[in-house]
């Protein structure tokens, strides 16, 4: 485990070397964080742009109790929340019946390349994406989620309920005939 505290320093003393050290070291991974919030990868760049800005601006905050990844992490996902909040996309999706008959192996999630599977992740809609992210990938409960974004906890169950239902059906509509043909094993 790397000892920032040296390059944390001077980050907030105003070093321009040490920040640009600062964000070359995560870059990469908080854009993936970014990605997986956003319609798309400008929208991710945008985002990860002005979360760094809140790291630098706050990093004087930084507590040194937890790892500084866990928590540029922290704000790569406050920032991306904040975005999908103001451009309102947390609307309900209420045409859910299309999804209800789909009855298709998690297994078959698994097998998956990441890559088709995030593209799969960012075509659904914006709260169960937010949904689906916050629980699966990020590992926060549903009562952390509803706090995170107002909704009750049966909601966020709901939600990611129906995301993995969609999932699902894509996951059928784009590989059906990769797994039928015994590409992909269950």
């Amino acid at each position: 485990m790397e000892d920032f505290k040296p390059i944390i320093s001077d980050c907030i003393d105003g070093s321009r070397k040490a920040q640009s050290m600062l964000y070359h070291q995560f870059a990469p991974k908080m854009f993936g964080v970014c990605l997986r919030y956003a319609k798309d990868a400008t929208e991710a760049e945008d985002n990860m742009q002005e979360g760094f800005i809140k790291v630098f601006t706050n990093l004087k905050n930084f507590r040194h109790d937890g790892s500084l990844e866990g928590w540029i992490r922290r704000i790569m996902i406050n920032v991306s929340l904040e975005k999908i909040r103001k451009q309102h996309l947390l609307y309900p999706v209420e045409d859910v019946a299309i999804y209800d008959s789909v009855n298709f192996s998690d297994d078959v999630i698994a097998k998956i390349a990441a890559d088709d599977l995030m593209k799969l992740i960012q075509q659904l809609p914006p709260r169960y994406r937010l949904v689906f992210n916050l629980y699966v990938i990020e590992g926060m409960s549903h009562q952390e989620i509803a706090k995170e974004m107002s909704i009750t906890q049966g909601t966020s169950k709901s939600n990611l309920a129906r995301a993995r239902e969609i999932l699902k059906k894509k996951v059928h509509e784009n590989f059906g005939e990769m797994i039928a043909q015994n590409n992909y094993t269950a």
